[in-house]
């Protein structure tokens, strides 16, 4: 399906890893810090893994282990900020800001984004939200440099899981009345971690590249991000997403505490027929949040860049800016447990209720 941001094929690639490692809840990190402030850039609509990575944030957040500034959205479509403002709204934080692209990619619907933020029951929202149309909502380049500029120096980890558009244009944006700084000097002085889910690192000799959805659909953006962004940057391949399975068991079992969940009723409509889902986009979040957590294995250090058919290309370079994960088997297991625990946990609002 084209709306689809990975082939559903792939994802039965790695899915027997989580089936036998049973791990207890780790509700928190192994050593407590300060929440991170964490910024969440994402093509919500294409795929359902954006949606539980924007749940998984909520969690953290309600475990002080971050704090979300805010959502900009790189897909072009007017229903996305309403539906993000749904996730939002469920989980008691309707008033985080979000802001949206302008003339960027991707303008249909997708599976859910408009269904659920219209959704009624008995001429009533099923799901309440302030934003009713994404053209209402702040231009994201904007909205980045008002959060950037309002927090400590070399605080921040952006978790990047769609398009690069965003990004690159806040880079290229101008001193203005919130900071006298260009958006690469900004993002030089308070960007701690670009946390990316991007690209491929599994290059088989031989075989023909893959061309991974985020950076393909915008690859002058992303060639632009690796080339030009000052502060380290960890990429999630898609590799890494296919070993880790979220399974459809916990989404039919695990959210009925309410009549309705947008998580999970954003996977079955993105879905319709049961599966387990590629859980690319919350690996992002997760080393973004918890990067000292030991959930996975690092590359050496290099610089990535992408050529223009958007095939992933890693160089080894001491001291360089760049790094991407890998993930085992047991890695797998243990961060399916954690995603099952986190995505699925209650709302503050509803904990304690029935």
């Amino acid at each position: 399906m084209a709306t689809i941001k990975h082939c559903l094929v792939a994802s039965l690639l790695a899915c027997a890893f989580a089936a036998t490692f049973v791990f207890a809840e780790e509700p928190a990190a192994a050593k407590p810090h300060a929440p991170v402030p964490l910024i969440f850039d994402t093509d919500i609509g294409n795929d359902v893994d954006d949606v539980l990575a924007l749940g998984l944030i909520h969690s953290l957040e309600s475990l002080g282990e971050c704090k979300l500034l805010a959502v900009t959205i790189t897909k072009d479509n007017r229903y996305a900020a309403p539906f993000t403002d749904v996730v939002n709204t469920f989980y008691g934080r309707g008033s985080i800001p979000i802001g949206v692209v302008r003339g960027g990619v991707t303008p249909d619907d997708g599976e859910f984004n408009r269904q659920l933020a219209m959704a009624e029951d008995n001429g009533q929202p099923r799901y309440p939200h302030r934003i009713n149309d994404g053209r209402d909502a702040p231009e994201a380049t904007a909205l980045l440099r008002k959060v950037l500029a309002g927090q400590a120096d070399g605080s921040v980890a952006v978790a990047q899981v769609g398009f690069s558009t965003n990004l690159v244009r806040l880079l290229d944006s101008k001193p203005d009345a919130v900071s006298p700084l260009d958006g690469l000097a900004l993002v030089k002085q308070k960007v701690r971690l670009l946390s990316v889910m991007a690209g491929d690192f599994s290059a088989v000799p031989g075989k023909e590249p893959f061309k991974e959805y985020n950076v393909v659909m915008d690859v002058r953006s992303a060639q632009q991000l690796v080339r030009r962004w000052p502060t380290p940057i960890v990429f999630s391949g898609y590799e890494v997403g296919i070993a880790v399975n979220y399974p459809n068991q916990s989404i039919e079992q695990d959210y009925k505490y309410v009549a309705h969940h947008p998580l999970a009723e954003a996977y079955r409509l993105l879905l319709k027929t049961p599966a387990d889902r590629p859980s690319w986009d919350l690996t992002s979040v997760l080393y973004a949040v918890r990067p000292e957590a030991g959930y996975f294995g690092m590359s050496p250090q290099g610089r990535i860049d992408f050529n223009d058919k958007g095939e992933s290309q890693f160089r080894p370079e001491a001291n360089g800016r760049d790094r991407y994960l890998t993930v085992n088997a047991e890695q797998a297991a243990r961060i399916v447990d954690l995603f099952v625990k986190l995505c699925s946990r209650k709302p503050d609002a509803l904990v304690g209720q029935k």
